[in-house]
């Protein structure tokens, strides 16, 4: 295998439990980042922009209320939530555990802050 690919295989990559929600590295690369969230319904992340990089959601099990601009939606597992540079986005969840994969394109130094917390 290259060195230069990467296989991050189910239950691999960094963990970091953090209370309501537990926070997996799955892919570290300059320009993508992948990082595999669950939560349960107290874990919100209050709408915010990014002026750096697309944040994308799929979502894996569970419900998840998404802001989307100015409007709120209310998805299950397949969903995906695309959030372009200066878009007004944020999430929370809803009715127990949900579990997201969440990407970032470029990294733009977010799997360093999650391992700063």
């Amino acid at each position: 295998m290259s060195d230069d690919v990467v296989v991050s295989l189910p239950g691999n990559g960094e963990r970091f439990e953090r209370g309501e929600r537990v926070i997996t590295i799955r892919v570290d690369l300059p320009g993508l980042s992948a990082l595999e969230i669950e939560f349960d319904e107290t874990f919100d992340v209050s709408p915010h922009e990014h002026d750096d990089h697309v944040d994308a959601f799929y979502v894996l099990e569970g419900e998840v209320e998404f802001t989307a601009g100015d409007e709120t939606v209310r998805v299950g597992p397949g969903t995906i939530v695309a959030a372009p540079p200066g878009a007004r986005h944020g999430f929370r969840g809803v009715n127990g555990r949900a579990r997201v994969l969440n990407l970032h394109a470029p990294d733009a130094g977010f799997n360093d802050w999650i391992r700063s917390l």
